[in-house]
């Protein structure tokens, strides 16, 4: 399925954020195993979850849910959040992740270097746009690192995927960007890349798919989902 939906972990519970803000939260469920459920019934084939507590502490806080949203499903799940160590990426493979969405501390060269080589296609870059600049620390620092060159040097690296956001439309309802969406594509090159942020209705799932690029593999849908504004089986 090309639409991938999200699942957002804070303190146990799902939510949403808009633009990455913790002051814009949302909580849509105490149970994330029967939101996953939920998805996986509507025919996701991959699930994206984040652990907010750990995308702004540094440290991996809801791994038991993971774990259990990884027992409940057949479909693959992809994590992200406090990714930042060998042992954090070691944990959430272990707890059934397929996935590991590296952020932050993907920046950091040799530790990507030696993740990829370890781990190889479990690892996904996440590269966190804002004004075209790379976001680190739950979306809340811009770094001077332009969000595209950082795409092709992760790709030089030998990165097999990445999950791209543009921060600003993220949460928004407003459409996703498809023009960074597309210089994204052609800055990744032959990697797979999983774009995220703005989708409001199954109509912009699929202008994003119709975009072309081969090596696009799909779309995040978050906030949309969970106000039904977006209807997972429609997006096809």
């Amino acid at each position: 399925m090309f639409a991938i939906p999200a699942i957002d972990l804070k303190d146990g519970k799902c939510v949403r954020l808009t633009q990455g803000r913790l002051d814009q939260m949302k909580v849509y469920s105490d149970n994330p195993v029967e939101m996953a459920l939920r998805w996986e019934s509507q025919g996701a084939s991959v699930i994206h979850v984040v652990d907010l507590d750990g995308a702004f502490t540094g440290e991996a806080k809801n791994l038991d849910w993971v774990a259990r949203i990884c027992g409940a499903v057949k479909c693959k799940v992809q994590m992200g959040g406090g990714m930042r160590t060998r042992e954090a990426v070691e944990r959430s493979l272990g707890a059934g992740v397929k996935r590991v969405v590296l952020g932050t501390k993907a920046l950091s060269e040799p530790f990507l270097d030696r993740m990829l080589a370890s781990f190889g296609e479990s690892i996904v870059v996440g590269i966190d746009a804002r004004d075209g600049k790379a976001a680190t620390q739950g979306w809340t620092q811009k770094t001077g690192v332009d969000a595209f060159e950082f795409a092709r040097k992760v790709s030089a690296m030998g990165a097999m995927r990445i999950v791209f956001t543009d921060v600003m439309t993220d949460g928004m309802l407003a459409g996703p960007p498809l023009g960074s969406i597309g210089r994204i594509c052609v800055a990744f090159g032959a990697g797979m890349v999983i774009a995220s942020g703005g989708v409001k209705t199954s109509a912009d799932v699929k202008a994003v798919r119709g975009l072309g690029h081969a090596n696009l593999e799909g779309i995040i849908v978050g906030k949309a989902l969970y106000e039904q504004t977006c209807v997972l089986s429609e997006c096809e």
